[in-house]
């Protein structure tokens, strides 16, 4: 067989186009993201758009709002949570309230996409194939940026639509700080993507980073009450709240998130021109010469420690400074009334400071829901990167393989909420049996949140994604609907709003029990459905 000398062949597009198929790689990514994306960006955004309404009915005379801001001066434990005030109307205390948690989970979001859709991609495989066609070097890089840009950009806008009633430049100018913070660490995340070979690892280390910038900005925002600490300086969070929104704007602040980005975005691209698909920068330690994972708890937990540990310990450290700020918390909702209903409608009826303690411990429940959704899916991440067919190839059945993950799942949410209360203990300094209490008793709502997820995988895997919209509208319920005053048929579609609101009111053992069980059916039919599909989905 003789092939003409004027034959050719089609060449591979990233040798001179390095960007070929960007923009078919976007679409397929919004496609993939197409419920998660929208999901974050809701959950972000109702929780700021409500608080002018929720600081309202506890702050609602220019009086009020001033004691508080002479209160916050004076407090340096709430400033280190919360930030400090820089003005007294609505607009100024929703930005105070709700901004470094807004900038702080627009920042997650982005950190996970960029992960999802470049160091994920890579470990599956699947950029391998794309690269060997008409795909550019740098276009899955590109891609995954301006997803994350994209969903950072719809953020800001619903951000500033939505406060655009508290006026229009302080909108802007908060609505364009929260999605810059998120496009800081979607630049981080994507230089951490080319450094590990890893999506574990590069998501532990992102978010490690920006933990370390919440602990910069607390200790900055402690020391000094008008965020002019060179530690809050910094963080890109301390930078969102020195944007001053509603309070006299510094429109100069701004230009530090897109610099940061291109900077970061450049280093990014120059790690990605020099390292082969699949391969890191940071090298592996290699395994031992023989095989020592013999069971499938053994495996699970080799998969999952990281991450657990990542959870533990920002759960004990949460622990350790929300029972240190309780007390000054009291004092400061001590002489309103609103806002001592508030917390008593989160956290029961008894003393404010107990009910101030059930309140934060719910909402730590609440954030547990999210860590046993990601425990969860680690099956579907094995099962859809093709990780499980070679382990179930074997004697080990469907069952036992998933029993492995689940034990971590559901003994790992008891493990960071047991923390939580030892680090409760450590910062309030007293009885440690009520408190430890409280947060073990949050346990049968967060167990039901992964009960549906496995729900979810065993009988829909190609919906499992869905559980992070459960787990969304949990605790957006959670968190907005005691504060807006939301109608009782609302707050029980929440596991949590069953639960007794310990240490403020007396122990309940039925709701506990029957969520304990719901959990259990759940999980079961989960299985059920797992052992009779196949596992391509």
């Amino acid at each position: 067989m003789t092939t003409s000398a004027s034959t050719t062949f089609p060449t591979r597009a990233g040798g001179t186009r390095p960007l070929a198929g960007t923009g078919t790689l976007v679409r397929f990514a919004l496609r993939r993201d197409r419920l998660l994306i929208p999901v974050w960006i809701a959950v972000i955004a109702l929780m700021v758009l409500s608080m002018p309404n929720a600081l309202n009915s506890v702050y609602g005379t220019p009086a009020a709002r001033v004691g508080l801001m002479r209160q916050m001066a004076a407090n340096a434990s709430l400033r280190a949570m919360v930030g400090p005030v820089f003005g007294d109307s609505l607009g100024a205390l929703t930005a105070w309230r709700i901004g470094v948690y807004a900038g702080l989970l627009a920042a997650v979001m982005s950190l996970l996409i960029v992960v999802r859709h470049t160091r994920d991609e890579e470990e599956s495989g699947r950029q391998e194939l794309l690269s060997a066609g008409m795909v550019g070097r740098r276009a899955p890089l590109t891609a995954a940026l301006l997803t994350a840009a994209i969903a950072d950009a719809a953020l800001a806008l619903l951000i500033t639509a939505g406060l655009a009633g508290q006026g229009g430049a302080g909108a802007a100018a908060f609505g364009l700080g929260v999605g810059g913070v998120g496009l800081v660490f979607a630049t981080l995340a994507a230089i951490v993507a080319q450094l590990t070979a890893s999506a574990r690892l590069a998501r532990g280390l992102t978010a490690a980073v920006l933990g370390a910038a919440f602990v910069l900005r607390a200790a900055g925002d402690s020391a000094a009450d008008d965020g002019s600490s060179a530690l809050t300086w910094l963080s890109p969070i301390g930078w969102l709240e020195n944007v001053r929104a509603f309070a006299a704007e510094r429109w100069w602040v701004l230009p530090l998130f897109a610099l940061a980005a291109l900077v970061q975005g450049a280093v990014a691209y120059e790690l990605a021109g020099r390292r082969d698909i699949g391969m890191g920068f940071l090298s592996t330690r290699p395994g031992p010469a023989t095989g020592r994972l013999g069971t499938a708890g053994a495996l699970a937990w080799r998969l999952q420690r990281g991450s657990l540990l990542g959870w533990s310990l920002g759960f004990f450290t949460a622990g350790v400074v929300y029972g240190a700020v309780t007390t000054g918390a009291a004092d400061l909702v001590q002489d309103n009334e609103q806002a001592r209903e508030i917390f008593r409608r989160m956290g029961g009826q008894s003393a404010i400071t107990d009910a101030l303690l059930a309140a934060v411990i719910g909402l730590l429940g609440l954030v547990a829901g999210l860590y046993i959704v990601q425990s969860v899916l680690r099956l579907y991440g094995e099962e859809s990167s093709g990780r499980a067919e070679p382990v179930l190839a074997g004697p080990l059945g469907r069952l036992r393989w998933a029993a492995g993950h689940l034990v971590i799942a559901a003994g790992g949410a008891a493990l960071i909420m047991l923390l939580a209360g030892l680090g409760f203990a450590v910062g309030y300094r007293k009885d440690i049996g009520p408190i430890l209490g409280a947060c073990l008793v949050q346990l049968p709502a967060v167990w039901v949140i992964g009960g549906i997820a496995v729900l979810l995988y065993g009988v829909l895997p190609r919906g499992a994604v869905a559980a992070w919209g459960v787990a969304g509208a949990v605790l957006l319920i959670g968190w907005v609907g005691p504060a807006l005053n939301a109608p009782r048929a609302l707050l029980d579609l929440s596991p949590f709003s069953h639960l007794p609101k310990l240490p403020s009111a007396g122990m309940r053992w039925q709701p506990v029990l029957l969520l304990t069980l719901l959990a259990v059916i759940l999980t079961g039919a989960g299985l059920a459905g797992l052992r009779r599909r196949d596992m391509s989905g």
